[in-house]
């Protein structure tokens, strides 16, 4: 594994593991398997609801918890005080632990107009202790101008959709001018339809290696964090092997192009989009 370097200085993988679905008793085996073969960084959220399982998995792996780094995320619906505390006390007790390395507001949810209070609600809770780094998903520049502005605090995290359809140039260039780590939900967009694309079949042969493992190494590429999730054992050791090859400015560039404007695969725009 190598690793990235926060802006607060925390060392964080460059490839984590994503539990969206990935619930109850199979979802916690499933969170086990990827923490013993070798994932560091679990990410989770309230609204997946399986902190628990996120919990259980941790416990009963072979690694020691503070070994792992830990992401849960705030929804919209907590934001206004006090219940942002409230709901992150809840996830704590969810799953059991005592903090969490990471912590993030899930959306902006522009039409409330609340991320400003819960944003100042994560750095009262980042002075707690009850987590150790702060930041957010799908803000896009002008929100976290927003927050700069009003609170003084940037984000050093922020979790977006990117992947070979939607590779999110201009958000990725903000972030990385304003010391901000970007992260990749759903880094293989519509998996079904992505692991066909003969561009990047073609790509992935000359490498000898998968369609998902040529799209997790060009986000790393890309200064990305990519999150994959897989239940299955065989997958989440496949996952991890993108660190042995290099791919070249030319071939980076053939995936680059293949996004498009309307690339989102569900259509939620950080602009409008209201989380439940």
């Amino acid at each position: 594994m190598e690793y990235y370097t926060l802006a607060n200085g925390m060392r964080i993988p460059q490839l984590g593991f994503g539990t969206y679905k990935l619930n109850g008793f199979s979802g916690a085996m499933a969170i086990k398997s990827a923490i013993n073969n070798g994932y560091r960084l679990l990410d989770s959220a309230y609204n997946y609801e399986n902190e628990g399982a996120l919990g259980q998995g941790i416990r009963d792996a072979d690694v020691r918890r503070s070994d792992l780094l830990v992401t849960s995320k705030l929804p919209g619906r907590y934001y206004a005080h006090p219940k942002a505390p409230s709901a992150l006390q809840e996830s704590l007790y969810r799953s059991g632990l005592d903090y969490f390395d990471i912590y993030l507001l899930h959306w902006p949810n522009p039409q409330d107009d609340q991320y400003v209070e819960a944003w100042n609600a994560l750095i009262a809770a980042q002075q707690a202790g009850l987590v150790r780094t702060i930041g957010v998903c799908n803000f896009l520049p002008a929100h976290l101008d927003r927050l700069q502005q009003e609170t003084g605090v940037l984000p050093q995290i922020n979790q977006i959709e990117l992947h070979p359809y939607f590779n999110q140039l201009e958000q990725r260039q903000y972030d990385e001018e304003h010391n901000i780590l970007t992260e990749a939900w759903s880094p293989l967009g519509r998996a079904s339809e992505m692991l066909k694309d003969p561009t990047l079949i073609e790509i992935a042969k000359r490498y000898h290696k998968t369609v998902v493992q040529l799209i997790l190494r060009w986000e790393i590429q890309l200064n990305v964090l990519p999150i994959p999730k897989s239940s299955n054992d065989r997958n989440q050791l496949s996952n991890l092997d993108v660190f042995d090859f290099t791919i070249t400015a030319s071939d980076m560039d053939k995936i680059n192009v293949l996004t498009k404007p309307d690339g989102r695969t569900h259509n939620q725009d950080p602009a409008t989009y209201q989380e439940f």
